[in-house]
């Protein structure tokens, strides 16, 4: 699978809507049909192009969320106020409707189900999608790997993927998740709102001696802050990997739109 994830990158492949799901009010989740899809990793992400009749054309960066489905692509996409695209995906593409997807792209920021090595996933608001592919992937295989994700969002409306999150810590053994509320938290929520912290990572991650993968995606700020944390921790900085969206992201994962 990792081989034709390789050759089939440069690809543009026509991506036909075949489901479409809000996960909040500003977000949705998208499943496009990919005749020829070549599969890909958890972690990997597409290049979506949209062009207008006049020829042109404009291109943005997605991850992918789903694990690999036979020819079907899941990507969410949070609307940019002002984008040229996320706009248009979110509130205007219907069932049926094609763009062109290329990919899949990027080798790095990638779970490896071979690799036993207990797995820390850190997301801030729609730096979930890619995560969500290492959960899904996990959970396909049967894969025993201990996971735990701490997830940062402004309030119980702002989580993605809510309703499968909650059925996953219920039926997925060997996976805890952890939200963290920066603005509002529920009234059931054990602890007060604030960002990922010292005390956080500490609390709910992986002890550095336990020598996991740690991924690590949200916004530039987001990310250094955590990569930070987990280094001071005694984490090994080269299984503290980072993906980033963000208009002065260099490695991105949902860029600037």
């Amino acid at each position: 699978m990792a081989g034709a994830a390789v050759s089939g990158r440069l690809t543009w492949r026509v991506a036909e809507l075949a489901e479409a799901r809000q996960q909040t009010h500003n977000a949705r989740s998208l499943v496009f049909d990919v005749p020829g899809w070549p599969g890909h990793l958890p972690g990997q992400h597409v290049d979506v192009r949209l062009t207008a009749e006049d020829g042109y054309s404009v291109q943005r960066s997605y991850s992918i969320a789903s694990t690999v489905d036979g020819n079907r692509v899941e990507l969410s996409v949070q609307r940019v106020p002002g984008g040229e695209v996320s706009p248009y995906l979110c509130d205007v593409l219907e069932m049926g409707d094609a763009v062109e997807l290329r990919g899949p792209v990027g080798g790095y920021f990638v779970w490896r189900p071979a690799d036993p090595a207990p797995v820390l996933l850190v997301g801030g608001g729609s730096g979930i999608a890619p995560l969500m592919a290492m959960v899904r992937t996990r959970a396909a295989l049967g894969s025993r790997v201990p996971f735990r994700l701490v997830y940062s969002v402004r309030t119980p409306e702002d989580v993605y993927f809510a309703d499968e999150l909650r059925r996953r810590v219920r039926d997925d053994a060997g996976l805890d998740v952890r939200l963290v509320y920066t603005r509002r938290a529920p009234a059931e929520a054990t602890e007060p709102v604030g960002r990922v912290s010292v005390a956080t990572l500490n609390t709910h991650g992986w002890l550095a001696e336990f020598a996991p993968n740690c991924f690590v995606c949200g916004s530039t700020g987001f990310v250094e802050t955590v990569a930070d944390i987990l280094v001071a921790l005694g984490h090994d900085p080269r299984r503290v990997r980072t993906e980033r969206f963000g208009p002065s992201a260099p490695q991105r994962t949902q860029p600037d739109r």
